[in-house]
């Protein structure tokens, strides 16, 4: 790949990072996240209710139930939902962390069930809301080469739970199923990382931007597949998790290991 190409590929990947931010059902959408208590739970614009929606939707939209892992919906009389596009008035919920998740949707507004450290949420889009129309361009750092790694990949021998802050300030476990090894200025770093069912890895970490440049909790960075223990660390595909963007999203960040004690210059830069 030439250097050109290699750059086209670096801002097309970019474009779509803003695009995932402000498209319909993005994350500058998000206008709401409840906890669910067990049992029943009222949804509406109605302030009493406990999943509140913005004021022109019904006063009163229906109940989610929640028994332990199970979550029921009740559509009001008289009110038109649907669920992953069919009309319902009843039906059992799957959470986002599910294959295929039920998207209620109202009109221009979208919930969904969410599952975060064992715990349930409604999740509320609303396309309609003003942050998906003035968020300024994300900042970059100039495209660089030297931040992209040939590392090696070696899987634990069981997945390691590790205990991580998340947005909430909550302390949550999150699965590290090994690490990625890499040369830089003649030292070896190491960062835990997570597989994906696509054989790509999720990396969380921090460097000397983070608190400066960079969203101080940390960036995000997903690699391509490994091949045969091989992987490339490119961190020029480095960004800020959703929650830099909205206070609806729920992130985990990095664990304290995958602090890299030089100026990871490549990725966004946070605006703040």
């Amino acid at each position: 790949m030439t250097s050109h190409e290699y750059e086209e590929q670096v801002l097309k990947w970019r474009h779509k990072k803003l695009d995932d931010l402000i498209k319909e059902n993005g994350w500058l959408s998000l206008t709401g996240l409840f906890w669910l208590n067990q049992g029943r739970n009222l949804i509406g614009s109605n302030p009493m209710c406990e999943v509140v929606l913005p004021e022109r939707a019904p006063t009163f939209l229906g109940i989610v139930e929640l028994k332990g892992r199970v979550a029921r919906l009740q559509v009001a009389e008289g009110v038109h939902v649907l669920v992953n596009d069919k009309l319902v008035q009843k039906t059992v919920l799957h959470s986002d962390r599910e294959p295929k998740p039920s998207y209620i949707t109202w009109n221009e507004m979208r919930l969904v069930l969410h599952e975060h450290a064992g715990h349930f949420a409604m999740r509320i889009w609303d396309n309609q809301r003003r942050n998906r129309f003035t968020l300024p361009l994300l900042k970059w750092f100039p495209v660089n080469k030297h931040f992209r790694f040939s590392a090696r990949y070696t899987r634990y021998a069981e997945p390691k739970l590790s205990k991580q802050d998340d947005t909430f300030g909550e302390i949550v476990d999150d699965r590290l199923d090994g690490y990625v090894t890499f040369r830089h200025e003649g030292k070896t770093y190491r960062l835990d990382a997570t597989e994906q069912p696509d054989g790509r890895l999720f990396i969380k970490f921090r460097d000397l931007t983070s608190s400066k440049e960079t969203y101080p909790p940390s960036r995000y960075h997903y690699t391509e597949p490994v091949n045969d223990g091989k992987v490339i660390v490119d961190f020029n595909f480095s960004y800020s998790p959703p929650c830099a963007f909205t206070e609806y999203a729920t992130c985990i960040f990095a664990p304290q290991q995958n602090f890299l004690p030089f100026r990871v210059e490549a990725g966004e830069i946070y605006r703040g």
